[in-house]
């Protein structure tokens, strides 16, 4: 299936640079490019699309604002949103995904890993670069919560072991080829496991299922 892509990013040469890694897959098509995260949602407006890949730092409005104000009228299984962006501090990512950014991806990483985010964002997962993941768990880990929340620890009850223990790596940051080669297992069987934690504990995508473990208390 095509997959209709809005480009925002106020560099010329970035916005280049992204559309020549997407024709690598001919199901990703560009519909569009801004250079202003005002002109998003009244570009959005006359234009369907599947994804947008979001730049933060923008005249007008950043893409923190931008993701803000598309998710007023635009539903998150309607529309996807990947912030792409050079800046990994975690206040920014926390910023971006509670605005309702599904994924959150480095302008650093390469065409492959480009379109396996998109195709992971649009199939109804999430993406966060290991740069980003590991600034959302250095905010965790360095504002614990004050209680734990049990009611989401109740809710990993329902995970067999083997999904726990997927569910304690993906926390401690690792990818799904590193957790692969630690339990002797294929990425494709990691994956598998980790969709269906996300799924019994109510977590959109790898993201929220970071915040859920944390906040359930198990710390890797």
């Amino acid at each position: 299936m095509t997959t209709r892509i809005l480009i925002v990013d106020d560099q010329d040469e970035i916005r280049a640079g992204i559309k020549a890694m997407l024709r690598l897959d001919p199901d990703l098509v560009v519909v569009g490019d801004l250079s202003d995260g005002l002109q998003v949602v009244p570009f959005l407006r006359d234009h369907p699309l599947d994804l947008v890949l979001m730049d933060i730092r923008m005249p007008g409005i950043d893409g923190v604002e931008a993701t803000r104000r598309i998710r007023k009228e635009h539903p998150p299984e309607m529309l996807r949103v990947i912030v792409l962006t050079t800046f990994d501090q975690d206040d920014i990512v926390l910023a971006a995904l509670r605005a309702g950014a599904n994924g959150f991806l480095s302008k650093t990483v390469s065409p492959a890993e480009l379109v396996a985010g998109i195709t992971e964002v649009v199939g109804g997962g999430g993406a966060l670069s290991a740069a980003a993941t590991a600034a959302l768990i250095g905010h965790m880990t360095d504002s614990p919560p004050p209680v734990i929340d049990r009611e989401l620890l109740r809710r990993f009850d329902a995970l067999t072991p083997r999904e726990r223990d997927v569910v304690v790596l993906v926390a401690s940051g690792l990818g799904n080829d590193e957790i692969a080669a630690r339990m002797s297992v294929s990425p494709f069987t990691v994956k598998t496991h980790a969709v269906r934690a996300m799924t019994k504990v109510g977590a959109r995508d790898r993201a929220q299922l970071v915040s859920f473990t944390f906040r359930a208390g198990l710390y890797p």
